[in-house]
């Protein structure tokens, strides 16, 4: 796909999932064009062995990696509005992301990491962004067709589009129920945003967001998915700082928008 000058939309218009790609910076920004349907997810089953390795990265290397200094961490909503709920009355956190997005593809290996403190994952799948654009076929995981499962939480992941395109256009997987735009719409905006109609989008409670990657997704490039795995447990990795520190940033914000403490 040809890069386009970068243009924002507003993602209240996500819901009718007519997307194209373009990327500014630290975020992927959305731009509406005529797409057809979809073939497919474009991803299949993670490997055990990766699942295994990125939802029980120990404590001990949380530690060692700490939150470093160039890791952006997320915001915090200001005003006392009423927090987000899952329907069975628990905290939720909201990503909104899509496979063909580098930016995503980042910010879920410390997403999944972080929240794996919280719960449990399965059902994870093997994906990789779009192979034509910056960053191209950065390794990730999916969390379409995925379950978590938390005593203290609930996690709502929306993958808006595949990373498969056809003349540039990418085929829909998920919408946006009315609410989950309601969110977007709140807070997609300045001045917790600088770049409205950008993903990865994620909402804490109501209490703090993250818009765009936490973290450089270049240091992924060109590794496999295992090599990424096994280098989260190694806290001097270029990839353990970067991942594990963005996901200690966002347990960090979870506990403090939720007082849903981690599992020991």
């Amino acid at each position: 796909m040809d890069r386009l000058a970068p243009k924002q939309y507003p993602l209240e218009d996500l819901t009718v999932l007519d997307l194209t790609v373009a990327l500014a910076g630290p975020v992927a920004t959305l731009l509406l064009a005529g797409l057809g349907a979809s073939s497919g997810p474009g991803a299949s089953a993670a490997p055990a062995s990766v699942q295994a390795a990125l939802t029980s990265v120990n404590r001990r290397t949380l530690r060692t990696v700490g939150v470093p200094t160039d890791v952006v961490r997320p915001t915090k909503i200001g005003g006392d509005g009423a927090r987000l709920l899952g329907t069975d009355g628990k905290p939720e956190i909201l990503f909104v992301g899509a496979e063909y997005c580098p930016y995503c593809a980042a910010e879920r290996w410390a997403l999944v990491v972080a929240l794996s403190r919280f719960g449990s994952f399965s059902g994870l799948k093997a994906t990789y962004s779009s192979l034509s654009d910056v960053y191209p076929g950065t390794r990730t995981v999916s969390f379409y067709g995925s379950t978590y499962t938390s005593t203290g939480l609930d996690f709502t992941p929306v993958e808006i589009a595949t990373n498969q395109a056809v003349g540039g256009r990418y085929g829909p997987l998920q919408s946006l129920t009315s609410a989950q735009q309601s969110v977007l719409d709140r807070y997609d905006r300045p001045p917790y945003t600088s770049q409205p109609g950008a993903i990865p989008f994620i909402d804490i409670a109501n209490r703090s967001m993250m818009i765009g990657a936490s973290y450089d997704p270049g240091v992924l490039q060109g590794k496999s998915i295992g090599e990424i795995a096994g280098a989260l447990s190694h806290p001097p990795s270029v990839i353990a700082q970067a991942v594990d520190g963005t996901a200690n940033a966002l347990v960090a914000a979870i506990s403090q928008a939720t007082g849903v403490q981690p599992i020991r």
